[in-house]
């Protein structure tokens, strides 16, 4: 599995998948999924959709 988060984009899936996270618990809606999917291709630095859509936002020599 290749790498093709970068650091930029990290902070921002995991800035906003805690928002989205705590949304969902205080509203008790199904957007608290989103911020843990968000969350979870911010930890494992892999997100299945960037491949398809051709997006690699990893910095060169990493």
């Amino acid at each position: 599995m290749k790498t093709h988060i970068g650091l930029s984009d990290r902070t921002i899936r995991l800035f906003i998948g805690l928002t989205l996270l705590g949304l969902g618990t205080a509203l008790a809606t199904p957007c608290g999924l989103l911020g843990v999917i968000l969350m979870l291709t911010a930890a494992i630095v892999f997100c299945p959709l960037c491949p398809l859509l051709g997006i690699n936002t990893c910095e060169e020599g990493h």
